[in-house]
């Protein structure tokens, strides 16, 4: 036992004991400030390794996006991977060392200079403060008067009290200073060596990594050889190919450097052109000077351009076969040519007169190779034998089909619809929305050029369908079309043109067909439409059908008519638009046979216009079609009846596919009746909230107040429609959110138009869920 202070000595208090005890605190101090450097040192070295790590760590983020980006090059890949892997491991035995450094320098050391050096110097405060009171105990014991026997007896017991404590805390300070000295050596030796086993390990396990590592760095080694052998061979090649390119002369060769063919991917040809500008001041002066310049290519019997080599090719012409290609001698600048589509026109300018006439004869040979494609697809459909299966499997299949998502499937299982409505080319792709049939794509082109108030085509297969739009088209059909636009062809002996048929050929027939309606029969002033129920070709068991209210005549003969003007009415129709003596009853006679045409014109219009009227609240978009074709107005007003319209009429019969039909056809959505409400007040007031959504779609005008001073808004209040007027409120606050932003005419931001398209899909998919508002009874004026 190695004692530093003696205890015998310390009961003695010589001065051998201070003087042992002074150079014990001057040495417990001095290694206190050498601990406590020592700590703060390493707490240094631990934050700096950190650093190192941290900054170790970023490097390897770099070496494995470079990895990342050499994906094409697998020795590169490989090697940056392997590397990165490697020096991930190193930090993470970098970071297990500093961990132990930290538990044995700082928390070990520390932790002895924290409790142990702390009860020292407690101990030495005790020890100097009791050692002071010894001393004026003596003191006072030896100023005690002879003669005062009360105060030397005091002085005494003073003396002896103190005296035991001193001796009591003096060994208790001894001990403690012969503990700490004993102590603080194996604490410094136990902490270091900790560390220096850290060290160890550490140096091994980078060893023993390396050691695995170097076969492969070896291997590298002499593959990096070879790879500098091929860097030089590929560089002379490259220099031998770029002195032969530069001594050739180009002069001849301006064709092969301003296009390509690229037969596999679909490129008929593809280069630069200049684009004049498609707005209303048609100039080329916009940046770059001298113009537009875009890279164009024919492919896939479109005419595409690109600004740049990733962004998405803009279709300048879907599909070329509705085009046509003409040089432009009439502008200032020189090579220019012409591509007319038949809802734009684009005018080019090439480099030269050689690219030019290159330009026109590329879209020219696109034109005739789609359409001998196009003809060859429909020959092997024609000869492509039927398929064999059982009325119940292809019942099976339709039905399949009609609740499939695309609506190419679903619109071609209407009957008639898997051929053109025009000229019976197989498997149309497009579609006339506001006549519900289906086009090819020469047709369609045609159907473009009569006009939007003619025909509006859309594509099956390109454009976004609205739920409601798509239930209207399997509503009509090409089947139900045809027997109304062409009752009278065979009569009149008109030929209808097939899919071999020249381009003016069907151009001729659709506009007799549809622009000037030759083949439809007109309105029989008796109240007979041409379409029977068994003609109407509409889906019976649908919803839009089955709910309908039905006010059908009593009488069987003319209940098996359809939907039609009562005889009263069409006579009071007639005596209000004809001359007097021009029409008499059966049996009388006559007066006034040499009646105006344009008087019996009228009649039969009136005749249409309430035909169309009756068919919008018994929803049977056939009729509805037949009138239209008859030439009833699609705004035709029953002053009779409060002034309500067919698309009032068609609000109070509940159905939304009629309400669409009647839009698609150039109906005024804010038309208003005597009482001063338009479809949207009506729709409001039954609670219709399919049909509040499309108007408001439309356009309608939510602030048109009726005679009662009462706007479509305070009517769903009123009723407590919590839907509509959720609908209401959102559209005026997306109506002053534009007007407030000044973006006028668009449709609004997405959350407005993804609540809009909820309802819409429940309102035609799903319009039970929507009626939660019993709208009263409203019969048929």
């Amino acid at each position: 036992m190695r004692v530093t202070v003696d205890f015998e000595e310390c009961l003695k208090d010589s001065p051998r004991f201070r003087a042992a005890l002074e150079d014990v605190e001057g040495d417990v101090s001095e290694l206190e400030v050498k601990l406590d450097k020592l700590v703060k040192l390493c707490i240094a070295m631990i934050d700096t390794g950190k650093a190192f790590c941290l900054a170790n760590k970023q490097f390897i983020h770099g070496l494995r996006d470079l990895a990342h980006y050499s994906s094409k090059d697998d020795l590169v890949e490989g090697s940056l991977t392997k590397f990165s892997d490697s020096l991930q491991e190193m930090i993470n035995y970098h970071t297990i060392l500093f961990d132990q450094t930290q538990r044995s320098i700082k928390a070990q050391l520390q932790m002895f200079v924290k409790e142990d050096i702390r009860k020292f110097k407690e101990a030495k405060k005790q020890f100097e403060k009791v050692s002071e009171e010894k001393e004026n105990a003596l003191a006072k014991n030896a100023q005690a008067p002879r003669n005062k026997q009360h105060e030397v007896e005091e002085a005494a017991n003073i003396l002896t009290a103190t005296r035991k404590c001193f001796r009591h805390i003096a060994l208790d300070y001894v001990l403690q200073i012969n503990v700490l000295q004993s102590k603080r050596r194996s604490e410094i030796l136990k902490s270091m060596l900790s560390v220096m086993c850290a060290h160890l390990a550490f140096f091994h396990q980078g060893y023993d990594l390396f050691s695995e590592l170097g076969p492969y760095m070896k291997e590298l080694g002499a593959q990096l050889d070879y790879l500098a052998l091929d860097a030089a061979r590929e560089k002379k090649e490259m220099e031998q190919k770029h002195s032969t390119i530069q001594q050739k002369d180009f002069s001849s060769d301006e064709m092969k450097l301003e296009y390509n063919v690229d037969a596999v991917n679909g490129i008929v040809m593809e280069g630069y052109l200049f684009k004049r500008a498609s707005n209303a001041f048609k100039t080329w002066n916009r940046k770059p000077p001298g113009g537009i310049r875009r890279w164009f290519s024919i492919q896939n019997n479109q005419l595409v351009y690109q600004k740049k080599f990733r962004d998405a090719p803009t279709v300048v012409v879907e599909d070329l076969r509705l085009c046509t290609v003409k040089p432009c001698e009439d502008l200032e600048r020189r090579f220019c040519f012409e591509v007319v589509s038949p809802t734009k026109s684009c005018i080019l300018q090439a480099d030269s007169e050689k690219l030019r006439q290159a330009w026109i004869q590329a879209v020219q040979t696109s034109i005739a190779s789609a359409y001998r494609e196009k003809g060859e697809e429909a020959e092997v459909e024609r000869k492509r034998p039927p398929s064999t299966g059982s009325p119940e499997c292809s019942q099976e299949s339709r039905e399949k089909s009609l609740k499939g998502e695309g609506s190419l499937q679903r619109v071609q299982a209407i009957a008639g619809n898997v051929q053109c409505c025009d000229c019976g080319l197989a498997d149309p792709r497009w579609a006339s929305i506001n006549l519900g049939i289906t086009l090819c794509i020469e047709c369609s082109g045609i159907h473009r050029s009569l006009g939007v108030h003619f025909s509006k085509v859309r594509s099956l297969t390109l454009d976004s369908w609205e739920p409601e739009l798509l239930k209207l088209m399997c509503e009509l059909g090409n089947s139900v079309i045809n027997r109304v636009y062409e009752a009278n062809r065979d009569k009149m002996g008109a030929k209808k043109p097939h899919p071999g048929s020249q381009r003016q050929e069907k151009e001729e027939y659709i506009r007799a067909k549809y622009v000037d309606r030759r083949f439809v029969s007109p309105a029989d002033p008796g109240g007979k439409p041409a379409l029977t129920p068994s003609q109407e070709g509409v889906k019976r068991g649908s919803p839009e059908t089955t709910a309908a209210p039905s006010k059908a005549p009593s009488s069987s003969s003319s209940s098996d008519q359809g939907p039609q003007p009562a005889k009263g009415e069409i006579k009071e129709i007639l005596a209000a638009v004809a001359p007097a003596g021009v029409f008499h009853e059966p049996g009388g006679e006559s007066q006034g046979e040499a009646a105006s045409a344009a008087a019996s014109q009228d009649a039969r219009l009136q005749v249409a216009g309430l035909q169309l009227y009756q068919a919008a609240y018994q929803k049977s978009l056939p009729h509805m079609a037949e009138a239209l074709a008859q030439g009833a107005d699609v705004n035709w007003s029953n002053q009779e009846k409060n002034g309500f319209t067919p698309l009032i009429q068609a609000v109070r019969g509940g159905s939304l596919v009629t309400c669409e039909f009647l839009l698609q056809n150039g109906a005024n959505v804010n038309l208003r009746d005597a009482q001063g409400r338009g479809p949207l007040h009506h729709a409001t007031l039954l609670g219709h909230t399919g049909q509040v959504c499309l108007f408001l779609k439309r356009g309608a005008n939510q602030h048109a107040r009726d005679e009662d001073g009462k706007d479509p808004l305070s009517v769903a209040i009123e009723a407590a429609n919590a839907d509509i007027v959720t609908l209401l409120r959102l559209a005026r606050m997306n109506e002053e959110m534009r007007e407030s932003e000044g973006l006028y005419g668009q449709p609004g931001d997405e959350t407005y138009q993804d609540i809009f398209r909820d309802f819409s899909q429940m309102a035609s998919n799903n319009p039970e869920k929507l009626k939660r508002f019993q709208p009263p009874d409203t019969p048929e004026p």
